[in-house]
């Protein structure tokens, strides 16, 4: 994986890093030399690795304010500091949101929007204390920029996040940049929950100008990016990550009504 900084003495966060696009995160930062902690709900079989180096992971429901508190306390004082936030966790099936329970989609907020404020304020109160300040990267999503059928409360609270890091780069900027990447469709192990098997996500790759749906290593090399010294003026701001874009539909509608050449 290319990497666009050296991570050396760098520790890094990475919440749900252990499947997925936040796996990949986390072996992008070891590959960088970086001390790497992972969290979720339960340990996985195996821990994100770069050659001989693994992250370490800690247990942590990211809905919990008193566990993420706790959570970054413990990396600060097993390590001195914590220098990125990749705050990856979030997730929502699809559903009906005419009949779905309000308690569901309270859930899906508080996993999507406020465990990111809350992580962010955790990891805000560390990195002030450091001289080098740190780097806080949410990871958001297409959801939040265009419509999101199925995952509506899913793509509010990934627009809210939008707005979360530019009014956070503000109030804890110069110590601490704030930036979000959103990713479009990314390719992972639960990408046949969405769109079935693979005459189904080939179907899907081919609506993207790029040609493909994002590989989870996309989404890392851009976190490196955004987190290193090169980045440094980056802050309050989205990178979106989407392949081109999803062709409109109406350009197929139009092509299919299109009459033939030598028709009336």
């Amino acid at each position: 994986m290319n990497t666009s900084s050296d991570y050396q003495q760098h520790v890094v966060l990475v919440t749900g890093g252990t499947k997925g696009i936040g796996r990949a995160i986390a072996e992008g930062f070891l590959a960088a030399g970086a001390t790497v902690v992972v969290c979720a709900r339960q340990q996985p079989d195996a821990l994100p690795a770069s050659g001989a180096r693994s992250a370490e992971f800690q247990a942590c429901d990211v809905r919990d304010a008193d566990a993420v508190q706790a959570l970054v306390q413990s990396i600060v004082q097993r390590h001195g500091r914590l220098d990125v936030l990749v705050h990856n966790a979030g997730g929502s099936p699809a559903v009906d949101a005419a009949t779905v329970s309000p308690r569901f989609h309270e859930g899906v907020i508080r996993l999507n929007l406020l465990a990111a404020l809350h992580m962010a304020q955790a990891a805000n109160a560390a990195m002030q204390q450091q001289d080098q300040g740190g780097v806080i990267v949410f990871i958001g999503s297409i959801s939040a920029l265009r419509p999101s059928p199925g995952t509506a409360a899913y793509g509010a609270a990934k627009a809210a996040v939008l707005s979360l890091a530019g009014s956070l780069a503000v109030e804890w900027a110069p110590k601490v940049r704030v930036v979000a990447v959103s990713p479009g469709l990314v390719r992972t192990e639960q990408s046949h929950l969405h769109f079935g098997d693979e005459t189904g996500i080939a179907a899907v790759a081919a609506t993207i100008p790029a040609g493909r749906l994002a590989e989870p290593q996309d989404i890392a090399n851009a976190c490196l990016f955004v987190a290193s010294r090169e980045a440094s003026y980056m802050s309050g701001s989205n990178l979106l990550l989407h392949g081109g874009g999803e062709r409109p539909a109406f350009l197929g509608a139009a092509h299919n009504t299109t009459p033939a050449k030598g028709q009336a």
